[in-house]
């Protein structure tokens, strides 16, 4: 039987999916989500749900169409943010989902020990991370490439270090180049309201990437 080459049959690795370090609500909620990701007919036939996983890697535009290419030219050490860091659990730990009908995007975030702002708690420039990435991830389904213009925060009270948490996000209205998200953080049964958000991002082309402009 023959092979592929190395270099063609290398898969790089998915940080949404779960590994040794998601605690027990983690898993809890990923697996509500997925469930949700297909769904089986009367007939007994699988079909798609009205909730999709969105893979996750250390770099956009490694692994977008022609990203490989593009990634050399644009600083090819550049890692993602919020993935940069190699010891699972560590850090950020979340997993997106999208519902397109209802225009819709929900992550469920793991805080790492290496987030810690106030002893025990998470750092708020890590909340604003992590809510700047949903609402970003969102829009960008929603209108294609953006940038964010604009995010108006408001905390309400601390995330635990450790602890596992929602943040929901929502189409507030689109106006040409602009779109406006909301975005809630709360605890898993939402009991609890963490964060409230509203986020305002422009529509931009590859060429704005490219040249920073």
């Amino acid at each position: 039987m023959q092979t592929l080459p190395s270099f063609l049959s290398f898969k790089p690795r998915d940080f949404s999916l779960p590994n040794s370090s998601w605690g027990s609500e983690m898993m809890r909620m990923y697996d509500h989500y997925n469930s949700q990701c297909e769904v089986e007919t009367e007939g007994g036939e699988k079909q798609e749900g009205k909730w999709r996983r969105l893979p996750s890697y250390n770099r956009l535009l490694k692994y977008a169409t022609g990203g490989l290419y593009l990634s050399k030219m644009i600083q090819s050490n550049a890692r993602l943010f919020t993935r940069h860091i190699r010891d699972p659990g560590a850090a950020f730990e979340y997993v997106l989902f999208v519902n397109s009908e209802e225009q819709k995007c929900v992550c469920i975030f793991q805080a790492g020990h290496l987030l810690e702002g106030p002893p025990g708690h998470v750092h708020g420039g890590a909340i604003a991370t992590m809510i700047d990435t949903v609402t970003g991830t969102h829009a960008t389904v929603l209108s294609g490439p953006v940038m964010t213009a604009n995010l108006n925060i408001n905390y309400r009270s601390p995330i635990p270090l450790g602890s596992t948490v929602l943040l929901e996000s929502s189409l507030d209205k689109k106006e040409g180049r602009k779109t406006f998200i909301r975005c809630r953080v709360t605890s898993t049964d939402g009991s609890k309201l963490h964060s409230e958000t509203s986020a305002l991002f422009l529509s931009i082309t590859v060429s704005h990437l490219l040249l920073g402009v």
